[in-house]
């Protein structure tokens, strides 16, 4: 399936949900938001929201600092 991940298209096998997604991409969930097509999806969704062709995809990952 071809996704537009934060800007770029990827073609990513293997992947039914935001779950699979961001385990794939070795992120963890507790540390990302994730927007599918414009709209922010809760963590509690990421197993249940199944992806499909075209999708766009935006990952942002939480860095802590000081």
């Amino acid at each position: 399936m071809k996704l537009l991940l934060n800007g770029e298209e990827r073609d990513i096998a293997d992947i039914v949900s935001i779950a699979d997604l961001v385990a794939t991409l070795g992120l963890d969930a507790r540390k990302v938001a994730v927007e599918r097509n414009l709209e922010i999806a809760p963590r509690s969704t990421y197993r249940d929201t199944i992806l499909t062709d075209g999708d766009r995809i935006e990952i942002v990952t939480f860095i802590g600092g000081g």
